[in-house]
């Protein structure tokens, strides 16, 4: 496959997009590095998703200081930023991971979206999201960014146009989306528990929450299960994907690194099992690394090579 070749185009939608800081150390401790980076779901999502090979635009509010640095640092990632210009000063952190976890040393949350500016936010990833070839709902970093009601509302006008929809989103965000209809959700089995979905991380039970959620309106489900294989259930099968396991570095990023695999795969037109083959590889290699949602194409694409689906 031509390394240049380019996988469709996309649009990211996410409510809250932040500033991060990391305060990392060099093993020998002579030495402290900052590094500054876009953050939050969506900027995750659509960064791999750039790496993977997609036009990938992102659709956001973006004001204050922190806005104004966000914007640069985005495309320096290869992402097309679409911002909404707003009054308020998007939501930020401070993580210092000199001791090797992550440690909160500051956060600033997002604050809600004004009335304005949320409608003006919904009307540009709709007409945004008309020209692109897949769209993923990302969720909010914060609470009360915005009502659940503006997932429902963005996948049953996005569908009604027949542009694929990906979400990774849970709660009454997921309940909310899946109720307008969308093509894929990626849903953590902590994500079933915690909103009651499903008691115990068996593969039966899991399976049985993920056709819940085909009955309410999602076409297709991913169910990921930190460090034990993900379960799908893609059209006809129900699928254990089996990938290479190796020692973790950090696991946080890698299910948004497999739901932009999985929305990749849908805007360049794949098979959705080609796609999960390509967002399994890509989260099981982010988990290698510490940077969040990151990893190169090329070793990605080797890696796909060693993922399998089990049929169940």
């Amino acid at each position: 496959m031509d390394a240049a070749e380019q996988r469709g185009t996309a649009v990211v939608f996410t409510p809250s997009p932040l500033l991060t800081v990391t305060i990392e150390g060099l093993p020998d401790g002579s030495s402290t590095e900052l590094h500054v980076h876009g953050g939050g779901q969506g900027v995750w999502i659509a960064r791999m998703m750039a790496s993977l090979g997609c036009a990938t635009r992102l659709v956001g509010p973006f004001g204050g200081e922190s806005g104004e640095m966000l914007i640069p640092l985005i495309e320096r990632e290869g992402i097309i930023p679409r911002p909404l210009r707003t009054t308020n000063t998007n939501g930020a952190y401070v993580h210092d991971r000199r001791e090797g976890e992550r440690a909160e040393v500051a956060t600033h949350n997002p604050p809600p979206l004004p009335r304005h500016d949320h409608d003006a936010l919904y009307d540009m990833t709709l007409v945004e999201g008309l020209d692109a070839d897949v769209v993923v709902l990302g969720g909010p970093d914060g609470e009360g960014v915005l009502e659940p009601e503006t997932y429902r509302r963005l996948a049953a006008d996005l569908s009604a146009h027949d542009v694929p929809v990906v979400v990774d989103l849970s709660g009454d965000y997921l309940t909310a989306a899946v109720s307008g209809g969308v093509r894929v959700v990626k849903v953590s089995h902590e994500e079933l528990l915690d909103d009651g979905l499903a008691d115990s991380n068996e593969p039966r039970v899991l399976l049985k929450a993920a056709e819940k959620l085909r009955e309410a309106g999602a076409a297709n489900v991913i169910v990921s299960r930190a460090g034990e294989p993900a379960l799908a259930l893609i059209g006809e099968r129900a699928v254990m994907v089996q990938t290479p396991t190796f020692e973790r570095a950090d696991h946080r990023g890698a299910g948004d690194s497999m739901t932009a695999g999985l929305a990749v795969g849908t805007a360049a037109g794949w098979d959705l099992e080609d796609a999960l083959l390509l967002g399994s590889a890509a989260g099981t290699l982010n988990t290698t690394r510490h940077g969040l949602a990151t990893g190169e194409r090329e070793l990605i694409e080797q890696l796909q090579g060693r993922v399998t689906l089990r049929d169940l």
